[in-house]
């Protein structure tokens, strides 16, 4: 599998991700959006931005593992909100992301509610290895 980084600007390092991957090769994993429920399928974390990040990152960690994969493989991972400034309050979170070694393309996105009204922040990834 080869990765090759398009960014025509630089501006974006400051938020850490990039504009553009090109892959050829390899497998390919799209992760339905992971949200803040447990293993059991319940709700964690209600009206907690944070914790809402942490466990939707938690998720996606989980099924990367199952798949042999590891957050570095993440190229794509896209935020879904229902409060964008507060979730901007919390963007470092995502850092643990890139913390693994990811430098993904990224969408954030405002949304009138989630699949459970509670639900404060979706992250919808995909990766390849």
């Amino acid at each position: 599998m080869e990765r090759r980084v398009i960014n025509p600007w630089t501006w974006q390092e400051q938020f850490g991700f990039n504009h553009g991957h090109e892959v050829t090769g390899g497998r390919t994993l799209y992760l339905a959006g992971q949200v803040s429920l447990d293993a059991e399928g319940q709700l964690v974390h209600a009206e907690d931005m944070a914790g809402q990040i942490t466990q939707s990152i938690d998720n996606i960690e989980a099924i990367l593992t199952e798949a042999g994969m590891t957050m570095a493989d993440i190229v794509r991972l896209n935020v879904y909100t229902t409060d964008v400034d507060q979730m901007l309050q919390h963007y470092g979170l995502l850092s643990r992301v890139n913390e693994a070694g990811a430098r993904y393309t990224s969408t954030l996105l405002g949304v009138a509610r989630l699949a459970f009204p509670e639900l404060m922040v979706e992250l919808e990834a995909t990766a390849v290895a």
